[in-house]
């Protein structure tokens, strides 16, 4: 199978500018570029399947060059309903420089500021040398502008496309850039750069695009829409990564495999044959989960994760250190206890209960258990000895109901 009939098969092609870049594809050479802008410290799993994307191309024998945007930062790329609130300069250097070592470590790729080339652009070179080759009617005709447009959209949104193509005729002329690739919602700016290119230049230059990825909901990965899964451990834990990918929908794991995974076809296949046989074994499931994670973090933080998704998933954590704790739950519900209290207090503190009484009896009936060993004596004290590390105590209530004290 050539790369392109890959990229076809796993739904990475949305748009192509030119038929004759599926032989260019195939054939490896291209320097190529995808952009980000610095809008957090961090990438998240929305744009996880354009890196990976990337990556393919550069075992297939192309050279990428990553752009963070250190100037269009400054501006942000228009949304389909409102502008975007503008960041600090402080802030996009910060992210920037997050995004550039973040990107490195995990990818490799060359990392470019658009910063740096805008620094020597005055506003009348600006219009002079990349403005007069915008007429407003072609701007007007691209989809993001004109959803905007009823709404209203400023001049400094407006001129984001013209950046963009900028970048790329920059890039073409001094990296040697022939391609850039993007999500579909770019496709606009690319084919501007590629218009600015050939009108300033006459050189031939190219662009696709990849579908964008959604959840079961039809929502992108992203930021903007609050659901974002960061690729920094730090921000979105290991375990997290797991627990949403084993737990996404049979209909989408699939899609999820072609996408985030570099497994063959025939393994893919053989999975997708597994899910449908026997979707309870969650086959496909624990494979994305393992491929994401060993990708992003390593052999070991899948590993890690999934002990903690065992331990979860037993109610047993007597041997879990206080990170695996946090990694665990969220800390926003993590509550404030002392210890040596009686367990029917802190049964109530934890929240588990409404009252004593009501703690006596969830535990005269066998519903509770504290770090995983059932409590059948409403007598107990929690001494330090039950404290986790020393520091975290774990509740259970029936089935599925856990609370988690910090002292």
């Amino acid at each position: 199978m050539t790369l392109v009939e890959d990229l076809k098969w796993r739904g990475l092609i949305k748009d192509i500018s030119s038929p004759e870049l599926e032989e260019k594809l195939n054939k490896g050479g291209l320097t190529f570029y995808i952009g980000t802008d610095p809008t957090a410290d961090s990438l998240h799993v929305g744009h996880l399947s354009s890196f990976l994307i990337s990556k393919r191309l550069k075992d297939a024998g192309h050279h990428p060059i990553l752009l963070v945007g250190g100037g269009t930062g400054m501006i942000g790329d228009p949304r389909p309903t409102t502008e975007r609130a503008m960041q600090s300069k402080e802030l996009v250097k910060h992210n920037f420089e997050c995004l550039k070592k973040q990107v490195e470590k995990i990818f490799g790729f060359e990392v470019v500021n658009n910063g740096d080339w805008y620094a020597d652009i005055n506003v009348i070179d600006f219009l002079r040398d990349y403005g007069k080759f915008f007429n407003v009617n072609y701007m007007l005709d691209k989809d993001i502008i004109r959803r905007r447009l009823e709404t209203g959209i400023t001049y400094t949104e407006f001129s984001y496309m013209i950046l963009q193509a900028l970048d790329f005729k920059y890039l073409h002329e001094h990296k040697g850039v022939d391609l850039q690739c993007a999500g579909s919602d770019q496709w606009g700016n690319i084919t501007a750069g590629i218009d600015l290119i050939r009108k300033s230049t006459g050189d031939e230059v190219y662009g696709f695009t990849m579908p964008l990825v959604t959840d079961s909901q039809g929502k992108k990965f992203g930021k903007s829409e609050g659901n974002a899964l960061w690729l920094d451990k730090n921000k979105t834990s290991s375990y997290k990564l797991y627990q949403f990918f084993v737990n996404v929908e049979d209909s989408m794991v699939i899609d999820y495999l072609k996408i985030y995974t570099f497994l063959s076809k025939e393994e893919i296949e053989e999975y997708e044959k597994k899910n449908n046989e026997h979707p309870e074994l969650r086959e496909a499931h624990k494979a994305l989960a393992r491929e994401i994670i060993t990708f992003l973090h390593g052999k070991e933080e899948y590993e890690r994760a999934e002990k903690l998704a065992q331990s979860l998933f037993n109610n047993k954590f007597d041997d879990l250190t206080k990170q695996d704790i946090t990694d665990l739950f969220d800390e926003q519900d993590i509550k404030q206890v002392e210890s040596n209290i009686n367990i029917s207090d802190m049964i109530v503190k934890l929240g588990a209960a409404s009252s004593k009484r009501e703690a006596r009896e969830f535990i005269s009936s066998g519903a509770i258990s504290v770090n995983g060993n059932k409590i059948n004596d409403a007598t107990t004290t929690l001494s330090d000895d039950y404290f986790i590390d020393n520091a975290y105590i774990i509740v259970k209530r029936g089935k599925k109901n856990y609370y988690v004290g910090k002292k």
